[in-house]
């Protein structure tokens, strides 16, 4: 059924439709609308049996989140920026514990100084926490990778993430095809874990695990990852066979079979990049652009496959690593090893800054006229990065740089009278 609906609202209709049991709730922008959703569904009666839980913290979402899987029921939460942070052990005790939780990221960025907007950030900070991690582009598809996830979930035994851009899709009405309960009852069978705790079968989980041991735990989560790589497509093909829609899958790729340029991206900024490409093939440029859906497990042979044409790499990505630089774009490096085409790194859009068409533009061609760095970032203000700078250098007593920055744009008052 065709719907316009806010990006927040048709994720919370998919995950009911998906007919979670515990849904553990801890408002923080920009999921918040999320949560709101769903409280509203099981309070009307139109989400049973479900119990919604309140909790006091991100933590505690999570950690009931775990407690309400292991005893066997289908469990969601969702979060983000520092939110996600502060559930960081519990993070990680999920994936251990090869529980099939769900959790929705609305990604934002992480403070000091504080930013509520997008960026990749907070998800990229548990890129090896074990989960898997699955980008949306759209908000159709935020909604349909959001079915997926608990069918791979529960069939791997893993915890997935749902990574969505914050306010860029939670917040913006498109329209939707949301899916009949049906439709998802055939797609996504009656949970079937494959743990559980039960009384009349004492186990112990999450157990004190020696040198002789830890090794081989932490390999065969590897292992499942790995299997993950084929599931993941599996299940998308199932999907598009139900519901008639490509939607998930490992990568996707747009005009990429006789690039020169290749640009990789994830979540949004998709669609600003492929509305450039165009642009730029009308004019004879040959450009294609690669979307990365599973973040992980890394899709490194389909990623290496889709880019042996092609010149060069042009990798924009909203976070990147202090110190060293970009994160996505060392992983598709590996990817692509042992090959004479660059990888150039592009951090852009941190904290929410636009990511304009013209900006794009620009640095393609420059790209394609080796005027690009390994390492550039997107729309810097070169003035204000040295105006701080040259500051430091001759006052000892500098304050925060993010202050810093403001007086000297304006934002706040330099001083006071």
């Amino acid at each position: 059924m065709l719907e316009q609906c806010e990006g927040s609202h048709a994720v919370a209709r998919a995950v009911a439709l998906a007919r979670p049991e515990v849904i553990c709730a801890y408002p923080i922008s920009p999921q918040t609308h999320i949560v709101e959703g769903l409280g509203e569904l099981v309070k009307a009666g139109e989400l049973t049996p479900c119990e919604f839980i309140n909790v006091e913290s991100e933590f505690a979402a999570l950690s009931v989140a775990i407690g309400a899987s292991a005893a066997g029921a289908r469990s969601y939460t969702a979060t983000a920026s520092q939110g996600l942070l502060f559930m960081a052990e519990a993070v990680y005790n999920a994936s251990g514990l090869g529980l099939p939780i769900v959790m929705t990221v609305a990604n934002r960025a992480i403070g000091a100084p504080i930013n509520i907007w997008n960026d990749h950030t907070d998800s990229m900070s548990m890129r090896d926490a074990g989960w898997l991690q699955i980008f949306a582009e759209t908000n159709q598809e935020a909604l349909d990778l959001h079915i997926q996830a608990f069918k791979i979930a529960e069939e791997l035994s893993l915890p997935v993430m749902v990574c969505m851009d914050g306010f860029i899709l939670t917040h913006a009405y498109e329209r939707v095809d949301i899916p009949e309960q049906a439709q998802v009852d055939r797609f996504l069978p009656p949970y079937a874990p494959r743990q559980v705790l039960d009384p009349s079968e004492p186990v112990t989980i999450g157990a004190m695990v020696g040198p002789e041991a830890f090794t081989e735990v932490r390999y065969l989560a590897h292992a499942k990852q790995m299997q993950a790589l084929d599931l993941i497509p599996q299940i998308a093909q199932e999907f598009k066979k139900e519901f008639g829609r490509d939607s998930g899958g490992l990568i996707k790729t747009y005009k990429t079979e006789d690039a020169d340029t290749i640009v990789i991206a994830l979540g949004s900024v998709l669609g600003t990049i492929k509305d450039t490409v165009d642009d730029l093939r009308a004019e004879g440029v040959k450009v294609g652009v690669l979307g990365i859906t599973s973040y992980r497990p890394f899709p490194i042979s389909a990623i290496r496959d889709a880019t042996a044409k092609a010149k060069r790499i042009v990798v924009i990505e909203k976070c990147f690593a202090v110190g060293i630089g970009g994160i996505v774009s060392r992983d598709v490096r590996s990817a692509v090893r042992n090959r004479p085409q660059p990888v150039l790194t592009v951090v852009a859009g941190l904290g929410g800054r636009p990511i304009t068409k013209s900006s794009v533009h620009k640095l393609l061609l420059d790209a394609i006229a080796e005027k690009l760095e390994l390492l550039t970032f997107l729309d810097l203000d070169w003035n204000v990065v040295n105006r701080v700078l040259e500051r430091e250098k001759t006052q000892r007593r500098s304050g925060p740089i993010a202050e810093g920055i403001l007086r000297d744009m304006g934002t706040v008052t330099s001083k006071v009278d």
